[in-house]
């Protein structure tokens, strides 16, 4: 087992440096290269102190199974909700995808459908247009995504999607920081 490297890892997922976390656990940051690097072996105390910090525990650390990153995500885990008042459906492509750092969906507009308005924030939006096309109003400005066009926009106003054709349209958004 690659101890070290799976050190590192877990520093990079909780979004800590090197330096963050030899300050966090009392070690310098040039100790905390060496065990990543497998040049230097912690004593049992450090290497709780570390998993401490970086919130695991010993048993999750070397449980094989909970390290497993799961890839790919079959049709059968799709989550779906329909808002038939506002005429769309949305499709979760991962499970529990709000939790991660991107949220992937496919967004089904029926041919009056419109996605909620949403407030500024510091959010990034990535869009493909598969079939139909859909209109962003982004601030006081208004896009129209055709199909096999595609958008990105930083959400530093507030915006909404809707469909912009008399057939249903279908779009899949993926956004950062869990806001869809």
């Amino acid at each position: 087992m690659d101890i070290g490297s799976k050190l590192k890892n877990l520093r990079l997922k909780k979004g800590l440096t090197q330096e963050e976390l030899a300050e966090r656990t009392d070690l310098s940051k040039g100790y905390i290269s060496q065990i990543e690097h497998e040049s230097s072996s912690p004593s049992m105390e450090t290497f709780f102190d570390i998993l401490e910090v970086l919130g695991v525990t010993p048993q999750s650390f070397f449980d094989a199974k909970a390290q497993e990153q799961k890839i790919v995500y079959d049709v059968t885990e799709h989550t779906h909700y329909e808002d038939t008042e506002k005429g769309y459906r949305l499709q979760w492509l991962v499970p529990e995808s709000n939790e991660k750092e991107m949220e992937p969906v496919i967004v089904t507009f029926s041919n009056d459908g419109s996605y909620k308005q949403f407030e500024p924030s510091l959010s990034e939006t990535f869009g493909y247009c598969l079939a139909g096309e859909v209109v962003l109003e982004f601030g006081k400005q208004t896009h129209v995504i055709k199909q096999g066009e595609a958008l990105y926009y930083q959400a530093s106003e507030p915006h909404r999607i809707y469909n912009g054709s008399k057939a249903e349209s279908t779009i899949i958004l993926v956004a950062t920081e869990s806001y869809l």
